[in-house]
C-alpha cells in the first residue's frame, strides 16, 4: 500500500484519490497556521543574528543538507561565524537541543546532524524546537549567522533568507498535498522563498526556478582506513551499492556515471543499518553515501565498506545573492 500510495505521488492512483479528503484537511490546517502568523496572532521568534532556511516544498530527498553544508563553509570563507541547526530526525536524545560534537552517539542526533558536523567543522545545534536551537548557537558558540537544515514551514522561528531546494527529477510530483501528494505544503508556499534551486540540470523546470545546483563525487575511500581509492579499482567487478537516502535512485546514477556496474539495495530514509543488511553471498565492494556511513563504523567488516563522497556545487551569483541579503539584514 505504501509502495502505492508514494508511486502515485508522481502518477495518481486510486489510493492517491481516496486520500483527497485528507490532504483536503491538511490544507485546511496548514492555511489555518500560515494565516495565525499573517495577522499576528502568533509571532515568529526573532533572534539577534540574521538566520537563513534552507527547506523544500515536498517530502523526500531534495538535497536540503548538501546545500547548507556547501552554505555554511562558504559563509566561513567570507569571515562569517556561522552555525547550522537540525531537527535531528529520529534522533533518541532525551533532553533537547543538543550541541552535536564529533563523538555523539549517532543513535541521540540522527544521521544528518552528525554528516553536517563532520563535513564543516563548525557547531551544529540538534532539536526539534528551532528557536531553542538558534538561541544555543548565539549564546553558547557565539554565531553570527544561523543556517537551518529544513524548516521551511516552521513558521515559529523569524528567517531572513528562504532558501526552497527542489529536486529536479521529482519536482512538485501530482501537485498534491500530504497525504496523496508529497507537497508538504500548497505550491503558493513557493511565494515565501527568497530563493530557489533546482537540484540537478534536467528534469523539472520553471520560469522562476533560480539557481543549479550540481551534485559531483569527489572521491571513494574506504570505511575502515580512510584511505582514498583508485576509481579504476571498483571497474573490475560489479559493486554494491546501499542507500537509505530520499533519492536513492540518484545516488545509484551517480555511480553508473562513473562507469560502476551497480547492484541496488534500497532502504528507507533515515535507516538504521545492521550487520546483515550489508551481509551479501559474495566479496564484491559495497558502496554508500556518507549520511549512510554515519551510522555504519561499528559494523563488522567495514574493509568492504567504501563511502562515496560529494559535495553540492553552486556558481558565484548565487552566494553573491546570499550575500546581498545578509548584508541587507546586518
Amino acid at each position: 500500500m505504501k509502495n502505492k500510495l508514494q508511486a502515485g505521488w508522481i502518477t495518481p492512483g486510486w489510493v492517491n484519490y481516496a486520500l483527497l479528503p485528507l490532504s483536503w484537511l491538511y490544507i485546511l490546517l496548514h492555511g489555518i497556521k500560515v494565516w495565525m502568523y499573517r495577522t499576528g496572532l502568533q509571532r515568529a521568534v526573532r533572534v539577534p543574528v540574521p538566520v537563513i532556511v534552507v527547506g523544500a516544498i515536498t517530502v523526500g530527498g531534495s538535497g536540503k543538507t548538501p546545500l547548507v553544508i556547501t552554505i555554511a563553509k562558504q559563509l566561513k570563507t567570507q569571515g562569517y561565524r556561522p552555525g547550522v541547526i537540525i531537527r535531528g530526525y529520529k534522533g533518541q536524545s532525551t533532553s533537547w537541543p543538543r550541541l552535536v560534537k564529533p563523538d555523539t552517539p549517532v543513535l541521540e542526533v540522527g544521521d544528518e546532524a552528525l554528516l553536517i558536523r563532520g563535513a564543516v567543522d563548525l557547531p551544529v545545534v540538534a532539536g526539534p524546537d528551532r528557536v531553542q536551537d538558534a538561541r544555543m548557537l548565539i549564546e553558547k558558540c557565539n554565531c553570527n549567522v544561523v543556517v537551518s537544515d529544513d524548516g521551511f514551514q516552521h513558521l515559529s522561528l523569524h528567517r531572513d533568507l528562504n532558501i526552497v531546494v527542489i529536486d529536479s527529477e521529482f519536482g512538485l510530483g501530482n501537485g498534491w498535498c500530504l497525504p496523496a501528494g508529497p507537497l508538504r505544503e500548497p505550491m503558493r508556499g513557493l511565494k515565501r522563498a527568497d530563493i530557489r534551486v533546482r537540484n540537478g540540470s534536467y528534469g523539472y523546470k520553471h520560469e522562476e526556478e533560480g539557481h543549479t545546483m550540481d551534485m559531483r563525487i569527489r572521491g571513494i575511500r574506504n570505511l575502515s582506513d580512510g584511505k582514498a581509492i583508485d576509481m579504476a579499482y571498483l571497474k573490475n567487478d560489479p559493486v554494491h551499492a546501499v542507500a537509505a537516502l530520499g533519492n536513492p535512485e540518484r545516488f545509484f546514477r551517480q555511480l553508473e556515471g562513473l562507469g560502476l556496474d551497480v547492484i541496488r539495495h534500497c532502504f528507507i530514509d533515515h535507516h538504521f543499518y545492521s550487520a546483515g543488511d550489508l551481509m551479501f553471498d559474495d566479496d564484491l565492494p559495497v558502496l554508500m553515501s556518507e549520511k549512510d556511513a554515519i551510522k555504519c563504523h561499528d559494523l563488522p567488516h567495514t574493509e568492504r565498506l567504501f563511502v562515496v563522497e560529494a559535495e553540492a556545487v553552486m556558481q558565484d551569483d548565487f552566494f553573491r545573492e546570499i550575500e546581498r541579503c545578509l548584508g541587507k539584514k546586518t
